[in-house]
């Protein structure tokens, strides 16, 4: 009950109309809440794991023990012409071995004189093996081995497939952001236009300014109402954008006008992502999940091309099988009373094999290549982000230092204005580097938010509280 309360709650905040008890924000880390536990594409991910188990138990079948019966009987014109009853426990092992036990009873007017036993049927227990091809490698081996590999790989897989959700997710917040800081800049410099267009209008009618002044200041004031609603409708597009990722139960989520996001900082960012941390632990790129994924693959075409070198040996069958009349005591199975089988097989040429062998063993080297090219891209993808990141954060520092300067300009102007000594048109000028550098300041700080999250994403991390 209380978790369908909590969702009516959640989908009350996007969905309805503001109202006063409801958030008008939304913070990043929330947002990522959403995302981690919701979003379908990170269930999917989950369901990769689940996928890999489901074949690994099935190739774990191939070792279980087996009961099989047979049975034959044909009666014709009240002459029983033959029953036959053949039921085997067999138990397979992990080399080519199998473990056997029989018993038959066969019976009838007609039966085949090979397959008379004593009235009260025969007992026999007896073991099989592959003496050449199969005996160190075979398919059921093979599978079971390929399948725990693919179970690992799946994990790698489904940690590649959330930490690029989140790193996805995060753009879009980030935009969403850089949208409404942006309205929120153009929004206070429309209000200054609008405070400044109504007191040169006044000042004009009482003959302290020129009319031209007013006209001026009302050009300006519709330019900046111009660029507002440009601004708005660039922040509802981006929070559309940022909707996509926000499920609840499988509900898409929409965010209304009246919420807006939450500001982070750079070093909060960080904290979430732990990505500086994880560079710190960094030592060499091959606990990358993206190069893991790839020695699973390299370790499974090493199996097959194991197996494919295994069947360049003869087939070599032999089953061995002691027999009794009766099951108890063991002893009575004894070497006097036996039945064995030899099955040889060798193909001539082996061009089949030969060919299967040399296929897999090109496999094996095109996905070596494909794991060192990938280990040069993860180095310089990590190396470039660092590289991004330490240019930002000198921008930063810069723009910063400019929107300083440019409002103190603006500030003279204005009060040489009010002292008769300037003229609109050289605040309007001031006042438009302002918003320049304003918005060139909020388009490095997300720069910076998204380099962050580039290093996060080229590292293939997933922090463990996002996997809770």
């Amino acid at each position: 009950m209380k978790k369908l309360i909590g969702y009516c709650f959640l989908i009350s905040v996007f969905s309805l109309s503001a109202q006063e008890q409801l958030q008008d924000s939304l913070s990043y880390q929330e947002y990522l809440g959403f995302v981690k536990q919701h979003h379908p594409l990170v269930k999917q991910a989950h369901l990769t794991l689940n996928y890999a188990e489901a074949k690994l138990l099935k190739s774990r079948g191939g070792f279980d023990p087996e009961i099989a019966v047979d049975y034959n009987t044909k009666e014709f014109k009240n002459t029983n012409y033959y029953n036959e009853l053949n039921t085997a426990f067999k138990v397979p092992t992990w080399y080519g071995v199998e473990f056997k036990a029989n018993f038959e009873r066969n019976s009838g007017a007609y039966l085949d004189p090979s397959l008379t036993v004593p009235e009260d049927g025969l007992y026999s227990v007896g073991v099989s093996v592959s003496l050449a091809k199969g005996l160190l490698m075979n398919e059921r081996m093979a599978s079971l081995k390929k399948a725990k590999f693919f179970n690992e790989q799946s994990k790698v897989k489904r940690d590649l497939l959330v930490n690029d959700i989140i790193y996805q997710a995060s753009i879009a917040y980030f935009k969403w952001l850089e949208a409404k800081n942006e309205e929120a800049i153009i929004f206070n410099f429309f209000k200054n236009a609008q405070r400044r267009f109504i007191a040169i209008k006044r000042s004009a009618e009482v003959g302290d300014l020129a009319s031209i002044d007013s006209v001026e200041a009302k050009i300006t004031l519709k330019n900046r109402a111009l660029s507002l609603e440009s601004a708005k409708l660039k922040s509802t597009k981006a929070a559309l954008v940022a909707s996509n990722y926000l499920w609840v139960e499988g509900i898409p989520l929409e965010i209304k006008n009246h919420v807006v996001p939450k500001s982070i900082s750079v070093e909060e960012l960080d904290q979430v992502l732990m990505a500086t941390e994880y560079l710190e632990d960094l030592v060499d790129q091959s606990g990358h999940p993206k190069v893991k994924y790839l020695d699973y693959k390299i370790e499974m075409l090493d199996l097959d091309k194991r197996l494919k070198s295994n069947n360049l040996l003869p087939r070599i069958d032999v089953q061995y099988n002691f027999l009794s009349e009766d099951y108890s005591p063991i002893n009575s199975f004894n070497t006097n009373n036996y039945k064995a089988f030899i099955t040889v097989d060798f193909p001539i040429f082996l061009r089949k094999e030969r060919g299967d062998l040399k296929m897999s063993k090109i496999k094996v080297q095109e996905a070596t290549y494909e794991r060192s090219l990938e280990l040069l891209e993860i180095q310089n993808n990590i190396d470039a982000a660092k590289t991004e990141l330490t240019s930002l954060n000198s921008q930063r520092a810069i723009i910063r230092d400019n929107v300083a300067n440019y409002q103190m300009l603006l500030q003279g102007e204005e009060r040489k204005f009010g002292m008769g000594e300037s003229s609109l048109f050289l605040i309007n000028s001031r006042e438009k580097g302002l918003i320049s550098a304003r918005l060139k300041e909020n388009n490095v700080f997300i720069k910076q938010l998204t380099s962050i999250t580039k290093l996060f994403k080229s590292m293939g991390r997933i922090p463990e509280n996002m996997m809770e």
